[in-house]
């Protein structure tokens, strides 16, 4: 092959990286684009690095979404980028599917050490897929269809985990699905009442909730993990967002010192790079399931431990570990939620901050004086959730900080930023959102003008 065939990305990114959103909106799904260009997100990023986005005009922000949680030792970590390097340098005989690789094996030996309460590892692609993974293995170690799931959960979008999600506007129109049954978070006494017909096969939590950040009643997991077990189910716990150390524990079930018999990874484990997901579970699951030779490929994915994915999720453990990470969510952590905390009597559109290491949920509430209640009643007729979203914008915009509502239909940010902050990170933080509540509680100004606009939409809509 001579030059002028050779395939070059740089060139092609260059030539028509600026179609992006176009092409996006011609060829995948249009409403992305849309959205981000209505609410003016509509950036072209040109580099990212640690905790920060750069745009197309020099511009830096501070990135407090992570990804959704995926860069939780920052952007382009220069650990994790060696061993992409590494492993595609090593030509291995990868993917052949007649074999045992050894990279699988040594993640897969690094995360047990984590939960050693555990003995196998199935590797997949996504945290969707872990979660399905789980599910199935629930059912057919215990012989049971049903699976118990707490409102406004989130675990994923296949069939199978869309099954055990508590928020309606993504199950609905995609129904049916498998048979379930959702209780509110805290309700022993609906759990008892759902275990006791035998028909169920697990429970599965959030130790932290993704919408809303909300965190599990205390003693709450114990003595639902008693009932499961005395009533012969199992349970499962979705660590997607949660695990590799981003409460300030590895796994977050450990601040209330369960032992989950099942339990789904994904997000941080993948380093920013490859998509890795993973399901830990005991001897006796697996050997259930793979039962026989016959039964050796009855759950597997084509991808699941390809050689890239497997060294960016050991090197991602090797950061974890010698970089004191889950350490560092836990004092930064700590940090940013007190000084946030701190505010909630200071504002009264704050009703609370909560969450653990670095997940931390900001909610807004009703305010008290007349001159903040007429605004806040209009933006909670045209549709509820819409002010968490001004600050959102605020934050963007006036201060070039990305955050995120933590779902739809509620007030409240949720920030996962990468593991990696510092103090200084924290100082910009609280200095910029405060300065957006000052802006709010004057009751006109930048906040309230955006959200005018967002009720403009809604009564669209």
């Amino acid at each position: 092959m001579d030059g002028s065939e050779s395939f070059d990305l740089a060139g092609l990114l260059r030539q028509r990286g600026g179609e992006r959103y176009e092409l996006h909106a011609r060829h995948m799904n249009r409403q992305l684009p849309r959205m981000l260009r209505t609410i003016g997100f509509d950036k072209v990023y040109r580099r990212a690095a640690g905790a920060y986005l750069y745009d197309d005009a020099g511009n830096e922000y501070l990135d407090m979404l992570a990804g959704f949680g995926v860069f939780a030792v920052g952007r382009h970590h220069p650990v994790i980028r060696q061993a992409i390097h590494d492993v595609l340098d090593a030509d291995l005989a990868d993917l052949t599917q007649f074999d045992c690789a050894p990279l699988a094996g040594l993640l897969a030996e690094r995360l047990l050490a984590h939960a050693p309460h555990l003995d196998r590892v199935y590797f997949c692609n996504s945290g969707t897929e872990a979660v399905e993974a789980a599910l199935k293995f629930a059912r057919y170690t215990t012989g049971r269809k049903r699976v118990i799931y707490l409102d406004h959960a989130f675990h994923g979008l296949t069939a199978g985990s869309l099954s055990v999600n508590g928020a309606q506007e993504f199950r609905r129109g995609f129904e049916p699905l498998l048979p379930d049954t959702e209780i509110a978070v805290g309700d022993l006494a609906a759990l008892e009442r759902e275990l006791r017909g035998g028909d169920v096969a697990a429970l599965v939590v959030e130790p932290i909730q993704g919408k809303g950040v909300t965190t599990m009643p205390p003693g709450f997991l114990v003595a639902a993990q008693e009932l499961v077990h005395r009533n012969r189910a199992l349970l499962i716990v979705d660590e997607v967002q949660t695990g590799i150390g981003r409460t300030g524990d590895f796994f977050a079930y450990e601040h209330d010192g369960i032992k989950p018999d099942l339990i789904a990874v994904a997000k941080a484990l993948s380093g920013g790079y490859i998509p890795v997901g993973a399901m830990l579970g005991s001897d006796e699951s697996f050997d259930k399931v793979f039962s026989s030779m016959d039964r050796v490929l009855v759950h597997d994915s084509t991808f699941g431990s390809n050689a890239q994915a497997m060294a960016a999720g050991l090197a991602t453990l090797h950061v974890i570990q010698t970089e004191a990470v889950v350490q560092n969510a836990e004092k930064i952590g700590t940090q940013l939620r007190e000084r946030l905390s701190s505010l909630v009597d200071q504002y009264e559109l704050l009703a609370d901050v909560r969450g653990r290491g670095l997940m931390i949920g900001i909610e807004f509430g009703r305010p008290s004086s007349w001159k903040l209640r007429a605004p806040w009643t209009a933006l909670q007729t045209a549709r509820k959730g819409l002010f968490a979203q001004t600050v959102v914008h605020a934050l963007f915009h006036q201060h070039r900080i990305l955050t995120q509502v933590s779902g739809d239909h509620v007030e409240v940010i949720k920030l996962i930023p990468p593991l990696i902050i510092g103090e200084a990170e924290v100082d910009r933080f609280v200095h910029s959102f405060t300065a957006v509540m000052d802006d709010a509680h004057r009751g006109a100004g930048f906040t309230w003008d955006y959200g005018r606009s967002l009720m403009r939409q809604a009564m669209k809509s």
